[in-house]
């Protein structure tokens, strides 16, 4: 080990995008673990609050900062650590350590990079110099030309003849990329590519060969071996973070594999990576020609799944080894502990994304090398046709495996085979209905016929089913080759039955039968390494391609489930990871034995030592029902997975499982918009005017009652999918025929909408109806942002003394009449003192780890005590005045989204979020907007501001701009009011007029003449909307910092009036102290 080495800095990601995600949260709190054992003291920068990292106890010292040269630069001054790790941030940290290391900080200030060299990873990031490396010993790259200027581009382009590929360098998630046909699409996408980096790649392309991945591990000694081999099911041209993969590989032959691993390590070595690294291939299975695509010489995306996918640690052993240790010395050699050989396989798994794409207008929905899945997860079997159909029902996009999906239609299919979208898989099911021959699906989609002959087996075996009346009639033997091809109890009841409504009494029908015949799934154990205690980590999977179980169990009354939430998707991502995660430790501090069920492989709550056992599959009833009958559990905890768990309470009541904390009657009361608003009714709690409608004329006749706009909504949902606000009848009309068509069983909530109301978020934990602690936080942006994609700010600033005492009255009476156990979050309007509640939820919310780190106060240790009836300490009145200020940004990744409009509305948009804390708002607040990717401006600023409202809004903030010496760009409307009003203001031309002059805002864009754009929307003509879109989505492609509200607006320009970098404090969170 590295002997003089006492302390260490980390770079995190900051906050989750597309690209860049929860994966290192898990692999950044691997590396700390590692720092912890070795006594090392460690810092950690990173600004994403909801992370596990960044919690108690796991650094020494935490700063909710930017990732960025200067703020890293000042606390490498101030903590002066010994070392720094650059793998385990995503590319945000990659990118930061390398321009420290060329400006020559890490030198100045005698800091070692440890673990793979700067050299080394500017030798994978940099295609020229990847490209010579690796011809020096011979190994394949795609054919490509470095470019630097359009001309250049153009030239490559031609030389190696279209298609070709585009991709910019130093870039995370394939941003900037994609296959172009001919010259005009290949000038649009080189143009963008160049504004995310200077230097862009033109290349061959393979799109159709196949894509195989390695990871590889590597030791200062030279032992270097791959870890895991995983394959992709879909063909190269789909970025590998977009396609289902598959470990270990599949329809590779013996000596193909052994090409491919011999090429890995020759080429791992002669790039002298130390540590963990990942090797991507194209290959050709016909001729066996391959290339190598790409090098990461930091832990990916693929390094969770992997790490996941085998028991092997990566994020870990890299971490030792980056501390000078070798594979020999971690873990025992000759054990199947020891770290020292790859782990062998007896299963299959299956990586899934997950994508949100209906959430944005004008995207299309089409796959390709531009990375824009939100999550993923991970399901393991013993065959591919459990994992797949495990795993298509884990994604939560409302389907139940490969097939017995109703609603899914396609018009032309093979359009959607040729060119994959979100749901091909789905698309190859239903051409297999239509009996389509493998090899005719071969041709369409370049998917490998094993794969394809597997997912005809499926097909095949649900039209067998189908040959049955009755569940009783199914003999034993098909039933359980059904369960092994992971056929659901849902889908046999479906395809057998095909009852109507919700199928719960159909779905136990089966449950029962089933387990009459004996066929129960089997537990099996997947061998861990380097854990402390290797035959105690029960790291287990439930399959039915085998019988018996791994475990022994005996009934336990000091045991409990902790439901974790599943894929990250917008709306619910890595803070419901903590809130699992908190309650878990606190379980096990109380003595009991934590059993977590999750399947995400990104997350911390996944990680096999985290809890006493683990099982990595369905968070579906029928598992957790399966889970149950073995462990026999003193009883479930449902509130901090997020939505997932919540939406299972009822299911779990019925059956007499005990729901821990706030009773499954209390969380459908609070559920149920019907039920809910009653009771508010019944308490004399203010709430907008609503209405559940199931016709067009009754939502019609409201409005007329309440006037617009008006808020619509379908029922029972998870962040606000599919809501929408509607200024006027058109709209209203539009909107109702994308929702579903209207009726009975598909009603329609309908509410008032107030405008320019203030949202207040009140989030507390109750033990049988009292509350114990509580936060009340305010959005910046008035009511109409969802909550997810607002600016929060804790504790409130901006509100009167007389509103929060209403607002604690009002979750006083709510808490007692609900008789909540547990956490719970109450969002509220106020205008003028008027306070009305908008929703209740009885679980943790999207801000509880914020609010819980900027007061202090751990309410999730506090929610799960109450829960498992253990002591708690009640606060004091004081602990509620602190004398700092945290503010919580969000994070878009509109980049990634090709053509939609980056415009926050109701519906949640953002991916990830930040949180920083200050001495007062604007300190906060600056921080954390630096933190989701903003800059201070140094001199251009363009107003576009809207409607009357908005500009008025924006007058004192345009007032303090030019008093320091910005020159103020506006479109005319806004000119003109900003002259009236004695601001000079140069007015610009909207992108529909005078298109060659200088002052036409695109060409001000493109010469990246503007360094902040604001524009708000207002909605009237179609004129308004394009000219609008265009500019803001010029902003995203030519990456300039774009606000779209008006408060926001104000809040942000105030902060770098008042503040410039400089002074802005390098403070950790542990000297934030009452």
């Amino acid at each position: 080990m590295v002997k003089e080495i006492k302390k260490v800095l980390v770079l995190g990601s900051g906050a989750l995008k597309i690209g860049q995600a929860g994966e290192f949260d898990y692999s950044g709190s691997q590396a700390l673990k590692a720092l912890k054992e070795e006594g090392i003291r460690s810092v950690l920068v990173n600004p994403n609050i909801a992370t596990i990292q960044t919690s108690e106890g796991v650094a020494d010292q935490v700063y909710f900062l930017p990732v960025t040269t200067h703020f890293v630069e000042e606390i490498i001054k101030k903590e002066r650590p010994d070392g720094i790790l650059l793998a385990f941030g995503g590319q945000t940290a990659l990118n930061c350590g390398a321009e420290l290391y060329e400006a020559g900080v890490l030198d100045k200030y005698g800091v070692r990079v440890l673990g793979t060299s700067v050299e080394s990873i500017m030798n994978t990031e940099d295609r020229d110099l990847f490209v010579k490396k690796l011809d020096e010993i011979e190994v394949k790259t795609p054919i490509s030309k470095a470019v630097e200027s359009m001309a250049e581009a153009l030239e490559a382009a031609r030389t190696i003849g279209y298609p070709v590929m585009v991709r910019s360098a130093y870039s995370l998630g394939g941003l900037g990329s994609g296959i172009c046909k001919d010259e005009a699409e290949f000038k649009g996408l080189a143009e963008s590519a160049f504004s995310f980096s200077k230097q862009i790649l033109v290349e061959e392309s393979l799109k159709g060969w196949k894509e195989i991945e390695f990871e590889v591990i590597r030791d200062a000694n030279d032992h270097c071996f791959t870890v895991a081999g995983m394959e992709n099911f879909d063909p190269l041209g789909i970025h590998t973070g977009e396609s289902i993969v598959v470990a270990p590989t599949c329809s590779l032959k013996e000596d193909e594999i052994e090409l491919l691993e011999e090429i890995a390590r020759k080429t791992i070595r002669h790039l002298k990576i130390v540590g963990e690294c990942n090797i991507q291939y194209a290959f050709n299975a016909a001729s066996k020609d391959y290339r190598v695509i790409e090098v990461n010489a930091r832990l990916s995306r693929s390094s969770a799944l992997a790490s996941k996918a085998t028991g092997y640690p990566l994020a870990l052993v890299a971490a030792k080894i980056a501390l000078g240790y070798t594979l020999d010395e971690i873990g025992e050699m000759g054990t199947p502990n020891s770290a020292y050989e790859a782990p062998k396989l007896d299963y299959l798994i299956c990586k899934i994304p997950r994508w949100d794409l209906t959430k944005f207008a004008g995207v299309s929905r089409e796959i390709g090398s531009s990375m824009k899945s939100v999550g993923e997860i991970m399901s393991i079997g013993r065959s591919f046709e459990e994992i797949i159909q495990k795993g298509l029902r884990m994604i939560g996009q409302g389907m139940h495996g490969f097939v017995a999906n109703n609603n899914v239609v396609f018009e032309d299919l093979d359009k959607e085979l040729a060119n994959p979208t979100d749901r091909r898989v789905f698309a190859i099911a239903e051409a297999m209905e239509k009996g389509y021959t493998i090899e005719r699906l071969h041709e369409l989609t370049k998917i490998d016929p094993w794969f394809l002959t597997r997912l005809q087996n499926i097909v095949d075996y649900k039209h067998k089913l189908a040959t049955y009346k009755t569940i009783e009639e199914i003999p034993a033997d098909v039933l359980r080759q059904a369960k092994a091809y992971g056929f659901s109890d849902f889908q046999i009841a479906r395809i057998v039955l095909n009852p109507q409504g919700n199928m719960e009494k159909e779905n136990l029908a089966v449950r029962k039968r089933r387990k009459e015949l004996g066929i129960v799934p089997a537990v099996k154990r997947i061998n861990t390494v380097a854990s402390e205690h290797a035959d105690l980590t029960n790291y287990l999977y439930m399959t039915y391609g085998d019988t018996g179980c791994d475990v022994n169990y005996y009934p336990n009354e000091k045991s409990v489930i902790v439901l974790g939430s599943g894929a990250y998707r917008i709306g619910s991502s890595v803070e419901f990871d903590w809130c699992s995660v908190n309650a878990v430790q606190t379980a096990r501090k109380l003595g009991y034995k934590a059993i977590m069920i999750n399947y995400n492989p990104e997350t911390v709550s996944t990680d096999y030592d985290v809890c006493d056992r683990l099982y990595f599959d369905e968070l579906s009833f029928e598992r957790v029902l399966d889970v149950v009958d073995l462990e026999l559990p003193r009883g479930v905890i449902v509130s901090v997975g997020g939505q997932i768990p919540n939406n299972m309470a009822m299911k779990l009541f019925r059956q007499s499982i005990p729901v821990l904390g706030s009773s499954p009657v209390s969380i459908d009361q609070a559920e149920s918009r019907n039920k809910f608003s009653a009771m508010l009714d019944r308490l004399g709690i203010d709430q907008p005017a609503w209405q559940e409608l199931t016709s067009l004329e009754d939502v019609k006749g409201f409005v007329d009652k309440v006037g617009y706009p008006v808020l619509v909504r379908p029922s029972y949902v998870l962040s606000g999918a599919a809501m929408n606000v509607c200024y006027d009848e058109e709209q209203l009309e539009n909107f109702l025929k994308m929702a579903k068509d209207v009726s009975k069983e598909y009603p329609v909530v309908v509410s008032q909408f107030l405008q320019r109301a203030k949202e207040v978020e009140f989030d507390a934990v109750a033990d049988n109806g009292e509350i114990i602690e509580y936060a009340i936080s305010e959005h910046v942006e008035f009511a109409g942002v969802h909550s997810g994609d607002a600016t929060l700010v804790f504790p409130a600033q901006k509100i009167y003394l007389g509103t929060v005492r209403s607002i604690k009255k009002i979750c006083r009476k709510i808490a007692k009449e609900l008789n909540i156990s547990g956490p719970f979050n109450i969002q509220f309007l106020a205008r003028n003192n008027e306070v009305k509640v908008i929703e209740c939820n009885l679980r943790a919310s999207r801000s509880l780890p914020f609010v819980s780190k900027v007061l202090k106060r751990n309410f999730i240790d506090t929610a799960t005590r109450i829960m498992l009836d253990a002591p708690y300490e009640k606060p004091l009145k004081s602990t509620f005045d602190i004398d700092w200020v945290g503010v919580k940004a969000s994070q878009f990744s509109f980049s990634r989204l090709h053509n939609a409009d980056p415009v926050l509305g109701v519906d949640m948009a953002s991916t990830g979020e930040v949180g920083c804390i200050g001495d007062d708002v604007d300190e906060a607040l600056l921080n954390s907007m630096l933190a989701t990717g903003f800059s201070i401006p140094k001199k251009n600023v363009l107003f576009s501001s809207g409607a009357v409202r908005s500009k008025v809004d924006l007058l004192d903030v345009s007032k303090r701009l030019a008093a320091k010496g910005y020159q103020l760009f506006a479109t005319r409307g806004t000119a003109q009011f900003l002259q009236e009003n004695g601001i000079e203001a140069t007015a610009v031309f909207w992108p529909d007029e005078e298109v060659e002059n200088p002052l036409n805002i695109m060409n001000l864009i493109q010469e990246h003449a503007i360094e902040l754009i604001v524009n708000i929307p207002k909605d009237h003509t179609k004129r308004e909307l394009t000219n609008g879109y265009r500019i803001r989505r010029a902003a995203i492609d030519h990456n300039i910092p774009l606000i779209t509200n008006a408060r926001l607006a104000s809040a942000f320009i105030e902060a770098f009036c008042a503040l410039s970098i400089e002074d802005l404090q390098i403070k950790s969170w542990q000297e934030y102290e009452l």
